[in-house]
């Protein structure tokens, strides 16, 4: 009975986790049955490495979706999943940091000035993918019928909203899974829905695997990238002691818990999934439910890589029309970026303070407008080349000017 009642709580614990992690390989092309079983992977080898001491789950991160979707352009997908593959060892690099020098030699280097801009150009970055996914286009092209798209879009995003806002507890834990289900009813009622592969589809199918292609621009482009999510992994592991009255910090440690995420960063990249990361919705429901026993996670775990070889299941994610998915995003990046606004704020950093301004004004403007810069075959752009921005800058330039006693510093 006590294991019936573990299972149980691991399967809410992945259905309050499946809409944000099906989301990211939907917006950039992977296979969706690859997040599944990347994030359950992941999530095992992180209870591995922390000796199933913290109640974490891994899913898919937002914050390499535009990298992605560039490095795939550019590179091709094999090649991607080998930088995708090297990004998790950022992980390894920040453990050993404060393994070395303890967590506060990480904010020194990452202060919030420098966090919460890379944070909001994660947000901000895929706007421009999520209004035109709203108005059906996809690459620029209509492929859907404009006033169609907008009432589709504009009745997922009001679903979610509401849902946001007016929901019970529970409801607000997943709303971006109520909106894409509300979203793909009207969509079925209006005849957008082609349902003729998800009826063709077998129940068990083994998912594609795809085979990493060593590509060392791509690693590079992708390396810097992870430093967000590394850091918002910190956050994460913070946030679920607070919610258990434990300290991860000291036991296991975060440079095990750093460690535990990196591995399952490039378990998934090997697979061909997307990156992993910690999830706050599910801090979110271990508080609801006060259950934050570690094995409810690992029954979360096993359900998504069991949902990996459902073929009729994968069938039916990939018929979701895109303005449902672009009526979630509106909400969903924008999020997002208020996420990294909120740290700037909450860590009083000064904008009055030339230091300040001038790092988050440069990675705001590179970041969203889309800088790329190419050495010989090498690229940087977005997150990555907005995250080593703004470290350079944080470095290179003096905190206070004189006479200025009064404002505070960041770092």
């Amino acid at each position: 009975m006590q294991q019936l009642k573990m299972a149980v709580s691991g399967a809410q614990i992945l259905f309050v986790a499946f809409g944000a992690m099906v989301l990211v390989p939907l917006l950039t092309g992977l296979n969706p049955a690859m997040a599944l079983l990347g994030a359950g992977i992941g999530t095992l080898l992180f209870q591995l490495v922390t000796k199933r001491k913290v109640p974490i789950f891994l899913g898919s991160s937002f914050a390499f979706i535009a990298p992605i979707i560039y490095a795939i352009a550019e590179w091709g997908l094999p090649a991607t999943m080998f930088g995708l593959f090297a990004a998790g060892f950022m992980y390894f690099v920040f453990a050993a940091l404060i393994k070395w020098r303890g967590l506060a030699a990480v904010n020194r280097l990452l202060p919030p000035v420098v966090i919460g801009p890379v944070i909001m150009v994660i947000g901000l970055s895929v706007a421009v993918v999520a209004s035109q996914m709203a108005m059906g286009q996809s690459g620029g092209n209509q492929v859907m019928e404009y006033s169609q798209s907008l009432l589709l879009s504009g009745f997922t995003f009001a679903i979610t909203v509401l849902v946001a806002v007016f929901g019970s507890k529970m409801m607000k834990l997943i709303p971006i899974l109520i909106g894409v289900v509300s979203g793909y009813i009207v969509a079925l009622i209006m005849g957008l829905v082609d349902v003729t592969p998800i009826i063709e589809a077998p129940w068990f199918a083994v998912p594609h695997f795809i085979t990493p292609e060593i590509n060392w621009h791509a690693a590079l482009f992708m390396l810097p990238v992870a430093i967000a999510p590394a850091i918002e992994h910190i956050g994460g592991v913070m946030a679920i002691g607070k919610v258990t009255g434990k300290d991860y910090a000291k036991d296991p440690g975060l440079d095990k818990t750093l460690a535990g995420d990196g591995l399952g960063v490039c378990a998934a990249g090997l697979i061909g999934g997307p990156p992993v990361t910690t999830y706050g919705e599910v801090t979110g429901a271990v508080m609801l439910t006060k259950n934050s026993n570690p094995k409810i996670m690992t029954w979360a775990a096993v359900f998504a890589i069991a949902m990996a070889f459902f073929g009729k299941f994968n069938a039916f994610l990939a018929s979701i029309p895109l303005p449902v998915m672009g009526g979630v995003m509106i909400l969903l990046f924008g999020t997002i970026a208020s996420l990294g606004l909120k740290t700037l704020i909450d860590a009083k950093v000064d904008l009055m303070q030339p230091k300040n301004l001038v790092i988050v004004s440069s990675v705001l403007t590179t970041g969203v407008g889309g800088m790329v810069m190419k050495f010989g075959n090498m690229s940087f752009a977005g997150v990555g080349l907005c995250a080593i921005l703004a470290i350079v800058l944080n470095w290179l330039l003096p905190n206070e000017t004189a006479g200025s006693e009064e404002t505070q510093t960041t770092d």
